[in-house]
């Protein structure tokens, strides 16, 4: 898959350049009622990939960017980065054939747990991957990363169980794959100070959160932040985070969520460490 086109025009200084990384889930014309909201039909994820090409937005690996800021070199002229968690199987089916169109190369981060095979613990949420197919889109020019085992809230685990998620996730896929994934994406975006430094002892170069901001170098290769596309994303929505434009303003209500949501877990927390300490 097309990495940059010849000729092209590089960017400038890479602590200016702000990436937009696109978090997708399912692809599917009739995905289940667990995997709906996050996910997109086949014929947006084509109009959206078309609206990149008709934009002239050179997509990336992650690897490939972090490698980029990393050494200072570079980027190619408007990178875009688009990424799939999870592992269904409409990325397979659907989102492939439309990045082989346009030559664009993405990243794909799987949960082991959930890919139909030997490792599969049946937590998948819909229909599903399954190695060998995996494994096409690795020989099509997708980055293959980790996105745990069973797909927790890491920062919510022991340091036991941390580690084994980090851990078992990267051997299967090297095993599967014959290839040690580098990069990472949190399941749920969470993260924390003892998750982030978990996944640079495992040996992941970089890890994507959520965010719902545009990427820059001053995050730092374990922050990276990435913007939602779900099945309410409209073109005119769509071209807007691409180009950068109201950002906040488009996912107001989602960081409102968050940090609902945030104080929640954080009172769960609490509550598990009085349990278990009798504190």
């Amino acid at each position: 898959m097309r990495r940059s086109r010849p000729g092209r025009r590089r960017c400038g200084s890479v602590s200016d350049i702000r990436v937009p990384i696109l978090m997708y889930h399912a692809v599917a014309a009739d995905p289940n009622d667990a995997t709906r909201a996050l996910s997109v039909t086949p014929e947006a994820f084509a109009e959206q990939m078309a609206v990149l090409a008709d934009r002239g937005l050179t997509p990336v690996t992650t690897a490939g960017l972090a490698a980029g800021w990393r050494s200072g070199h570079p980027l190619p002229e408007r990178p875009v980065l688009i990424t799939f968690d999870d592992g269904y199987e409409g990325v397979h089916q659907h989102a492939l054939p439309v990045l082989a169109k346009h030559g664009f190369p993405a990243t794909l981060f799987v949960s082991t747990g959930w890919i139909q095979g030997p490792y599969d613990t049946g937590g998948g949420l819909d229909t599903m991957l399954d190695w060998d197919q995996v494994r096409e889109l690795a020989a099509a020019g997708v980055e293959i990363g980790g996105h745990s085992h069973s797909h927790p809230q890491l920062d919510q685990v022991s340091d036991a169980t941390l580690r084994f998620e980090l851990i078992h996730c990267k051997e299967i896929v090297a095993d599967q794959l014959g290839t040690v994934p580098a990069s990472f994406a949190y399941p749920y975006g969470y993260s924390s100070r003892r998750v982030r430094q978990a996944v640079r002892e495992t040996g992941y170069a970089q890890a994507l959160a959520v965010g719902n901001g545009l990427a820059h170098h001053a995050q730092g290769p374990y922050a990276l932040r990435r913007v939602t596309v779900r099945r309410g994303t409209g073109i005119d929505e769509f071209e807007r985070v691409i180009e950068g434009r109201a950002i906040a303003r488009t996912f107001a209500r989602d960081r409102a969520l968050t940090k609902g949501y945030a104080l929640v877990r954080r009172t769960r927390q609490a509550r598990r460490l009085v349990s278990r300490f009798g504190v």
